[in-house]
């Protein structure tokens, strides 16, 4: 199953609830409402990040480290896939992200931040169940100008 196919398939109403947390967390990081974010994190929030040292913009602001000007996270594309939604974007020519995010009783428990990373997520559980199963890709980023420069890949399992 290719990205595209998850995009269209359909989309349950408890993932749908997830997308729906996670575009109201990006909501408010542009408007500056630090108290809706803050409500939206687990208070033991478990943070992952792939990139350059210099891009770990979202846990920067998640601190207070640096406002939510300096860097503008406006997802592109937003997939929930169980528990974990997936947010695409970039920011000019040279910062491609994406983000992954836990969520569990409406609350968001796990970020993982990748930057300028070719990302493929692969549901591995039909191999656990049975052996001799093959694995599903269930998503995979499209990065914009890919073409132009090359990006590492990386797998995330679930």
């Amino acid at each position: 199953m290719d990205a595209k196919n998850v995009e269209s398939s359909p989309v349950s109403e408890p993932e749908n609830q997830k997308k729906a947390t996670v575009g109201v967390l990006y909501k408010a990081l542009a408007s500056g409402d630090i108290e809706t974010v803050a409500g939206l994190l687990a208070s033991d929030l478990e943070y992952w990040f792939h990139g350059p040292q210099n891009c770990q913009h979202m846990m920067r602001v998640f601190t207070g480290q640096k406002s939510n000007t300096e860097f503008k996270f406006e997802p592109r594309s937003i997939t929930a896939i169980d528990d974990r939604v997936i947010a695409e974007g970039w920011e000019g020519a040279q910062a491609y992200w994406v983000h992954v995010w836990t969520l569990k009783d409406g609350l968001i428990t796990q970020f993982r931040e990748y930057f300028n990373t070719w990302l493929t997520v692969t549901d591995f559980r039909p191999l656990i169940k049975v052996v001799g199963h093959g694995c599903s890709t269930v998503w995979q980023s499209q990065p914009r100008d890919l073409a132009k420069r090359s990006l590492p890949g990386l797998m995330l399992a679930i």
